[in-house]
C-alpha cells in the first residue's frame, strides 16, 4: 500500500472498497503532496502517469514544475452507474446526465458521502507527514466534482490550494438558491413589518450562521454527514478551476456556475477558460 494511503476494505457490500493509490515520489526532496482525482470510469494507473507527463510549457512538464512535489493518485471504487444500465464502473460517486444536473441529484448522495470521507483521510495523513500548507487537492472532471465537495464538507486546517479542470459543482443549484435568496433578502429589507428591538446580527436563519454557511450546512446535511462543525476552512484555500471551451463531456457552462457559486461561497477562486481546447 502506497505511503499515505489509508485504503478502506469491507467484509460487507454496503462499505466501499477503494484500491491502493498510485502515488508517485518527489523528483527531489518531498516538500508537498498533491492529491489528485481521477475521471468517471477511470483509474490511477490510467490517469495518473500521463497527467503528470502533461506540458504545461515548453521545457515544463506537470511533474517537473513541481520536483519537491509527492503525488497521490487515488482510483475510486466500483459502482453502479444507473445512466449505464447500471455497469459496474470505477466512479466517485454516480449522477444522471450532466445535460441536466439537476435532475435526479438522489444518485449522487452515497458516493458523494463516501468518497468525501475516504479523500479526508488521505488528507489528513498528508497534513500528518507535511503540514496543511503543504496539501494540495485537485481533480479532473467528476474527481474535479469530488474535490470540490470534499473541499467544502472539509472541517480541519486549510489546506494550501485546490484546483479543478473540466468539473462541476453537485447541489450547486440548491446552494447557491440558499445563497440568493438571502441577498435578496437584503435588498428587500424595507418591505414588511420591521422588528424595532432587532439587532445587527440577529436576523435570518440558521442563529446568526451567514448565508455561505446556510448552504454549506445543508450540503452536509444533504450528504448526511456526521460532522456539522461550521468552520469554514475552504473560505481560507484558494482555488484555481479551468475549462476547456471545447468541452464535449462537461458543458463549459456547469464549470462557469461552479466558479460563480463559489465565489459566492465565498471561496477565493479563479476562473480561466482555454480556446480550442475539449473534455481533458
Amino acid at each position: 500500500m502506497g505511503v499515505g494511503d489509508p485504503s478502506k476494505s469491507s467484509k460487507t457490500s454496503k462499505t466501499p472498497t477503494y484500491p491502493e493509490s498510485l502515488v508517485i515520489p518527489a523528483l527531489q526532496d518531498h516538500k508537498q503532496t498533491f492529491i489528485v482525482l481521477h475521471g468517471r470510469g477511470s483509474n490511477a494507473a490510467t490517469f495518473g502517469p500521463p497527467f503528470l507527463d502533461t506540458k504545461i510549457s515548453e521545457s515544463q512538464t506537470f511533474r517537473s514544475s513541481f520536483p519537491h512535489a509527492q503525488f497521490i493518485f487515488p482510483t475510486a471504487s466500483k459502482r453502479r452507474a444507473q445512466i449505464y444500465h447500471r455497469s459496474v464502473i470505477n466512479q466517485w460517486f454516480d449522477n444522471w446526465s450532466l445535460q441536466t444536473p439537476n435532475e435526479r441529484t438522489g444518485l449522487q448522495v452515497q458516493g458523494l458521502r463516501e468518497s468525501s470521507a475516504y479523500i479526508h483521510s488521505l488528507i489528513r495523513n498528508a497534513i500528518e507527514q507535511m503540514g496543511a500548507k503543504n496539501v494540495v487537492l485537485g481533480g479532473l472532471s467528476q474527481g474535479c466534482a469530488t474535490a470540490l465537495i470534499a473541499l467544502l464538507t472539509w472541517d480541519g486546517e486549510p489546506i494550501a490550494a485546490g484546483f479543478g479542470m473540466c468539473g462541476w459543482l453537485p447541489f450547486r443549484k440548491q446552494m447557491e438558491d440558499i445563497v440568493i435568496a438571502d441577498e435578496r433578502g437584503v435588498e428587500t429589507a424595507d418591505d414588511g413589518d420591521d422588528d424595532l428591538f432587532e439587532t445587527e446580527g440577529e436576523s435570518g436563519e440558521g442563529g446568526g450562521d451567514d448565508a455561505a454557511t446556510q448552504a454549506i450546512a445543508f450540503l452536509k446535511d444533504e450528504l448526511e454527514m456526521t460532522n456539522q462543525d461550521r468552520s469554514g476552512a475552504v473560505q481560507e484555500v484558494p482555488l484555481f478551476l479551468a475549462h476547456g471551451i471545447e468541452d464535449e463531456k462537461v458543458p463549459i457552462e456547469l464549470g462557469l456556475e461552479a466558479a460563480s457559486c463559489l465565489k459566492r461561497l465565498g471561496v477565493n477562486t479563479e476562473w480561466r477558460e482555454y480556446d480550442g481546447l475539449g473534455h481533458c
